[in-house]
């Protein structure tokens, strides 16, 4: 019995070993920019190495939290006249799913073509009645990467990309699914702390785009239809400041240098004075490890904000801490975000270069998820997300490294044990 028992202890822990050593990255890279955040060809720049269109012109307005998303995004589906795309991770049963189900289906009766795609893990929770209520009504909807025990290798692709855009004139992107803990203000710990992005002209035609690469991989037979550019709104400006200028950005499992994971190493790269990033689930690999202690050695001032043990991801948490000491030697600021779950995502670059969108700070995001993204060199937005950064800062505790190194022994265990599964997270 003795013998079984190490025997199938061994095996259990050869099993660990080959699954970390998959999870390791397959690339990693290093990049430095030649250009800086601040410098008008830096969008150029960097819409050329990753890819990207490079857009001029369009608004770009945040909203905060579930009190501001959620009436904005259900406003815009409610006013659709011809066509809706909504592709989220999140679609879950309650106050809200019932709230999008009608407003999609009512849509769909008045004539609206309206296509809804949701990933088969993250929105299993829609509840059979939503479902019903939207095919009946005409609501084309698909779901992508289904689990089927022939694909198991595939189970971990999932999308996670958030895009409603409403007759090609209106669209959102950034952090919220379709759930009641995106509802509130941040008030209490039922209620996260988000961000979301309610946009308008050019970065739109590759937003719906974006949806449409998934939409063609999981809905059969399928027309993309895009608004032609002339029916685009005009850019306004009413203090006559410069436009604004996007590269949108999306990305799917390509191992280790995929678009949206060379925005943020290019970013971060051309960062001469200040960074903050503020993202849940900050889980560092070699490439974005050494490029934030690249800037830091440089004089880079960065300030991590992510969040605290009010989390949904409890391991993932424990995980992304086994970096904290590296990163607090290099004089980098992390920051916890304490009243409830901050699933906030944005990164400001020497407050001109902004990037928004899905990703989280962390090698799921960078290499297994299907992404959306949109780097916007843009003053004022960069301002509006700096003062919402400060504020979220005022709600936070500073980690210092004298208080770390006095952290508790379980707690080391805990990182270090997770910490080895950070790649998959």
């Amino acid at each position: 019995m003795r013998r079984k028992l190490l025997i199938g202890f061994g095996l259990i822990a050869l099993i660990i070993t080959i699954g970390l050593l998959l999870l390791r990255d397959q690339e990693s890279i290093y990049v430095r920019s030649a250009y800086r955040a601040s410098d008008p060809q830096f969008p150029a720049y960097l819409g050329a190495i990753v890819a990207g269109p490079v857009t001029r012109g369009g608004r770009f307005e945040v909203l905060t939290n579930g009190v501001e998303i959620m009436p904005a995004m259900l406003d815009a589906i409610n006013q659709a006249r011809q066509h809706i795309v909504f592709e989220t991770y999140v679609f879950n049963d309650g106050a809200y799913g019932r709230q999008f189900a009608t407003a999609l289906a009512d849509a769909a009766r008045r004539g609206v073509t309206v296509y809804l795609l949701l990933d088969a893990f993250g929105a299993k929770g829609i509840g059979a009645d939503n479902e019903r209520q939207m095919r009946d009504a005409g609501v084309h909807i698909a779901w992508f990467n289904p689990l089927r025990f022939s694909q198991l290798q595939e189970i971990n692709g999932r999308t996670h990309r958030k895009i409603l855009v409403v007759d090609g004139k209106v669209g959102f992107t950034g952090g919220v699914g379709i759930a009641d803990y995106w509802g509130g203000n941040a008030e209490s710990k039922d209620h996260w702390r988000d961000t979301h992005f309610r946009i308008e002209g050019p970065p739109l035609r590759y937003l719906e785009a974006c949806f449409y690469e998934n939409w063609i991989e999981s809905a059969g037979i399928v027309m993309p239809v895009l608004e032609e550019p002339d029916d685009w709104p005009a850019a306004h400006d009413p203090e006559g400041e410069a436009e604004p200028v996007s590269v949108p950005v999306w990305s799917s499992p390509v191992g280790g240098h995929n678009g949206v994971k060379k925005l943020f190493l290019l970013s971060i790269a051309a960062a001469a004075r200040t960074l903050d990033i503020q993202t849940p689930y900050l889980v560092l690999d070699g490439s974005t490890g050494w490029t934030l202690l690249e800037a830091a050695a440089r004089g880079v001032r960065i300030r991590l904000l992510v969040e605290g043990d009010q989390t949904d991801a409890r391991v993932v948490k424990f995980a992304g801490r086994a970096a904290y000491e590296r990163l607090l030697t290099a004089g980098i600021e992390i920051y916890e975000y304490q009243p409830t779950m901050m699933h906030a995502k944005a990164m400001i670059v020497d407050g001109t270069w902004s990037v928004i969108g899905s990703s989280n700070f962390d090698n799921r995001s960078f290499e297994l998820n299907d992404e959306n993204n949109i780097g916007v060199a843009d003053r004022s937005l960069a301002a509006q997300l700096t003062e919402d950064f400060e504020k979220d800062l005022a709600r936070s505790t500073r980690i210092t490294l004298e208080t770390w190194r006095a952290r508790p022994w379980h707690d080391r265990a805990r990182e270090w044990f997770w910490g080895h599964f950070g790649e998959l997270f």
